[in-house]
């Protein structure tokens, strides 16, 4: 039977975290998944595009239509 552990620690210097559980048996395989406990930041689309490569982030709904229609000539040529 599959047991499950939830233990909450705190990452030591150099990235280690450390896991001491008397239940747990030397030798055997386990799975370990980590999640960060601490709150994500939350970000605007906005600032998720300006930092995209490429530079296509529009300031104006006229700026998206006079590059599409850019576009769209350039497949005629």
């Amino acid at each position: 039977m599959q047991k499950t552990l939830h233990i909450k620690t705190t990452v030591l210097p150099g990235g280690k975290i450390e896991i001491i559980n008397r239940g747990l048996t030397e030798g055997e395989s386990v799975d370990v998944v980590v999640s960060s406990a601490s709150p994500t930041e939350r970000r605007s689309a906005v600032d998720i595009l300006n930092e995209a490569p490429g530079g296509l982030v529009f300031k104006t709904a006229a700026d998206v239509a006079a590059y599409l229609k850019e576009e769209k000539e350039s497949w005629g040529r």
